[in-house]
């Protein structure tokens, strides 16, 4: 991971977020159940969930790679744990005992801190049983809405982690026959970057959301909430155009979609 340091430039339009209050009352309650997704689990895919779950949205995230790979003091010597059984706090005081001033510098104690407070550890794609009741994850930011499990929309952060997860929902052969549309934004791996895409995440879930509002009101909150295919059909039909609305509000952050089936 890139750990350059850097403030918000050219690459996030002037947009003015909506606040907390006025998307509840422009959804009227709903929201799309999300997933953020990246290598680790620890840079971009965690400033997605804090955004999301700041959004109110129901989110979770995960990484793709085979273990959680963070900096180290050069380039053949990086911080390596395992996911599942590694906590951001206890990764935060290891690096903070091994050299507090290099980790500070770098930014990842700043990462690491944040990352602490809105879930335990780093989560693994593959590993994760889809449709599982997460009864151990309701201290998690973005846990309420997001306890059967089952997100509407993954987020990726780069191609290989949205070729992991694609290919992995291929593997799994749709046990529960329900679409899930996965999107990948390319988003560089520094702190900067990740801080920008947060927002446009934000963006897109708020696109997302109105188009899946309007097709529930057509056919029904009971059979939209469902989530099956015949259900969302017509809101599956929108999100192409959606992405393509969002993509001209965000050029540099190029993006590619699929329907996948959970």
């Amino acid at each position: 991971m890139d750990t350059t340091n850097g403030s918000a430039g050219p690459l996030a339009p002037a947009l003015a977020p909506a606040q907390d209050g006025q998307r509840e009352n422009e959804s009227g309650g709903f929201r799309l159940k999300l997933c953020t997704v990246c290598a680790s689990n620890q840079n971009r895919s965690m400033e997605g969930h804090l955004r999301l779950a700041q959004a109110n949205y129901p989110v979770i995230s995960f990484g793709t790679g085979s273990l959680v790979r963070l900096p180290g003091p050069t380039v053949t010597q990086p911080n390596v744990y395992k996911f599942n059984e590694t906590s951001y706090d206890s990764i935060y005081r290891e690096l903070e005992a091994k050299d507090p001033r290099l980790y500070q510098a770098n930014g990842l104690l700043n990462m690491l801190g944040r990352n602490r407070v809105i879930k335990w550890g780093p989560e693994r794609w593959q590993d994760w049983q889809v449709g599982m009741p997460r009864v151990k994850h309701e201290k998690d930011q973005g846990s309420v809405g997001m306890e059967a499990g089952v997100p509407d929309v993954v987020i990726t952060c780069e191609e290989r982690c949205w070729d992991a997860v694609v290919d992995d929902l291929l593997s799994r052969g749709s046990p529960l026959n329900r679409p899930v549309h996965v999107i990948n934004i390319d988003i560089k791996d520094n702190h900067r970057d990740a801080l920008i895409a947060g927002g446009a995440m934000v963006d897109l879930a708020d696109s997302l959301n109105k188009a899946a509002l309007e097709e529930r009101s057509k056919v029904g909150a009971v059979t939209f909430d469902a989530g099956g295919a015949a259900s969302r059909a017509s809101f599956d039909e929108r999100v192409p155009e959606v992405l393509g609305e969002w993509q001209e509000r965000w050029p540099d952050l190029p993006a590619t979609w699929t329907l996948s089936w959970f």
